[in-house]
């Protein structure tokens, strides 16, 4: 299960990053996946439990933020829907498709309490 791995990982950083900035305590941590960046936010979430024991991040709320798959068409350049990375375009049947939204893997916020608070 790799989203093991990802939990670690973003625990690390987090832990790292609000250590630097003085904090005894990271209550929340806001991440954007998107449904094309082969992460199950259910499986991280559970993991996450566990990989943030004994840190700052250990009783931190995980929310995550999902982003639908947006395909765009190089022919006609309509932009529609993906669930998968090879797609038709449903204008023009083209198959040269950019997913422009749906692969974003990011921590984009951690809320901290800092020492005195």
């Amino acid at each position: 299960m790799h989203e093991m791995s990802i939990a670690l990982s973003i625990v690390e950083a987090v832990d790292t990053k609000a250590r630097a900035e003085g904090a005894r305590k990271i209550s929340g941590i806001d991440l954007l996946i998107g449904k094309l960046a082969g992460v199950e936010p259910e499986s991280l979430k559970f993991c996450f439990s566990a990989a943030a024991k004994g840190t700052l991040a250990e009783d931190a709320l995980l929310a995550i933020g999902e982003p639908e798959g947006i395909g765009e068409c190089g022919e006609c350049g309509m932009r529609f829907p993906v669930t998968f990375y090879y797609a038709e375009c449903p204008k023009c049947r083209s198959l040269r498709i950019k997913i422009v939204s749906g692969e974003e893997f990011l921590i984009q916020s951690i809320t901290i309490e800092e020492e005195g608070e």
